[in-house]
């Protein structure tokens, strides 16, 4: 790795706390580092023990009052917010390609306009939340406040770090709360501009914090006494550890963790439009994306084909600079990572899955490795029974609807899952018979602010977007209200 000669990469500080840049060159080093070169672009220090209170103190002091604000100027702020990131979206990609390796043909519409969908949706919704009048018999009658939880605290993964801040924001602070962010070491730069955007929008200083570091900062912040809120985006292992520290207080969770997500395509399918659900679903952000459908079952009649066909439009696959606007496959996000992924490959390959293309590692400065496509594959091959967290898709044969479904439910995972048919009968009764918390019929992968967002089993808890949010960062009040004498046995 050599330092880059990307100066503006580097934030004015590595924290941002109660409306400023804040620096403690105590905590530990985190290098920045670009996919595509392996060059140190910034280097920030992991937040200390005093950093994590200061944004606890900021985020709790400055709570009390944006609670006593209307929704609607609450949404004011966050609609301000969304606008000023569209503004800068060409800006705040380009941080996320040189964060995460991502190419800007992805970033420019996947990332910050993500984040900026968020912010509006909850910035309009803010004004509607509202309890509700119960009458009860004899003329008493109940009515309910929506309230704010307090202190959130967002943990978030290095695939899509503001669109990920922002899901979290949004939601928290259109309820009300304050937020204290940490991103991914790995990622840790656009977070940053994500506050800045918000105390320019007319957010009080301190209602949403950035603070930087490794696992135990978010150990720090997940036990501490002032969080009432916990909402994690990561792996099952991650997941189970922060689940863990949180239930020690009786703090609410929302965790969005990993998948191993099936689609499956009958016979009867559009096979292009199929062709390319598997193909977004495993080579988009270079397979690095939790709900990818990395176990495509294809039925029997259509299945030589439908290999093919993918194999084939693999050759279209342009693999280089993210920066360009052709490329269309970027790095991995780290070498560690694509390190993961080879290993996966070569079980593959030892476990008796065809490789019909790619595989190789692309030798050269970045991070890349080929998007990889197994025919063959059987359900108890590694393969298919683990996230990779890469490019490599993992074609498998069924019969009959009824193995398929079966299948497609036997792991332990429930993010998301895909049919593609043109029986629309079938397809919504196997929509229905998924094991997951977020399906697709005819389409995969598209997660519009509009529609709940989350996963069953080991794939996490509570759900991301929608007005189903809400319920995850309020709780209700009950307020009985008597209208007559009160009485009692004695």
């Amino acid at each position: 790795m050599t330092q880059s000669s990307h100066p503006a990469f580097q934030p004015a500080a590595s924290h941002f706390i109660n409306g400023a840049y804040v620096e403690d060159t105590a905590g530990e080093k985190i290098d920045v580092i670009y996919p595509h070169t392996g060059e140190v672009i910034a280097t920030l220090h992991a937040a200390t023990p005093a950093i994590v209170d200061a944004a606890l103190a900021a985020a709790k002091d400055a709570q009390v009052a944006w609670a006593q604000l209307s929704g609607t100027e609450r949404g004011r702020v966050l609609r301000r917010a969304a606008d000023l990131m569209r503004e800068r979206n060409h800006d705040l990609s380009v941080i996320e390609t040189h964060d995460t390796g991502k190419p800007m043909s992805e970033t420019l519409v996947a990332d910050a306009a993500s984040g900026a969908d968020a912010l509006e949706y909850f910035g309009g919704l803010a004004g509607t939340l509202t309890g509700e009048h119960i009458p009860v018999a004899g003329g008493d009658f109940v009515y309910t406040r929506r309230e704010p939880l307090g202190v959130c605290v967002g943990i978030g993964a290095w695939n899509y770090p503001i669109q990920i801040a922002s899901w979290k924001a949004a939601p928290a602070l259109a309820c009300g709360n304050a937020m204290v962010f940490k991103p991914s070491e790995m990622t840790p730069l656009s977070a940053l501009k994500l506050a800045e955007i918000l105390i320019e929008a007319g957010a009080p200083k301190g209602l949403f914090n950035v603070v930087q570091g490794y696992g135990q900062v978010g150990a720090s912040l997940v036990t501490d006494p002032r969080v009432d809120k916990v909402s994690l985006t990561g792996s099952v292992p991650t997941g189970r550890k922060v689940y863990a520290a949180a239930a020690e207080g009786i703090r609410h969770v929302t965790m969005e963790l990993g998948g191993k997500s099936p689609i499956l395509v009958f016979d009867d399918a559009d096979l292009e439009s199929a062709v390319s659900a598997a193909i977004n679903g495993n080579f988009y952000s270079t397979g690095q994306i939790c709900s990818n459908g990395t176990r495509v079952f294809v039925q029997d009649a259509v299945y030589d084909r439908f290999v093919a066909r993918v194999a084939e439009r693999m050759e279209n696959a342009v693999i280089g600079d993210p920066m360009k606007d052709a490329t269309t496959v970027g790095p991995m996000v780290s070498d560690r990572q694509r390190q993961i992924v080879q290993g996966y490959i070569t079980k593959g390959t030892e476990e008796g899955a065809r490789l019909v293309k790619g595989g190789k590692v692309i030798e050269g400065a970045g991070f890349y490795i080929e998007p990889t496509l197994f025919a063959d594959v059987t359900d108890e091959m590694t393969i298919a029974r683990e996230e990779i967290f890469g490019p490599v898709m993992s074609v498998l044969r069924f019969t009959t609807e009824e193995e398929g479904i079966a299948r497609a439910n036997a792991t332990d995972f429930g993010l998301a899952a895909g049919v593609f048919t043109s029986d629309l009968t079938r397809a919504h009764r196997v929509a229905a018979a998924f094991e997951a918390g977020t399906c697709y019929i005819n389409a995969y992968n598209l997660t519009p602010v509009e529609a709940p967002f989350g996963g069953s089993k080991l794939s996490g808890v509570g759900r991301e977007n929608s007005k189903a949010a809400i319920e995850h960062y309020s709780q209700i009040k009950t307020v009985y209200v008597g209208m007559n004498p009160t009485e009692a046995a004695f």
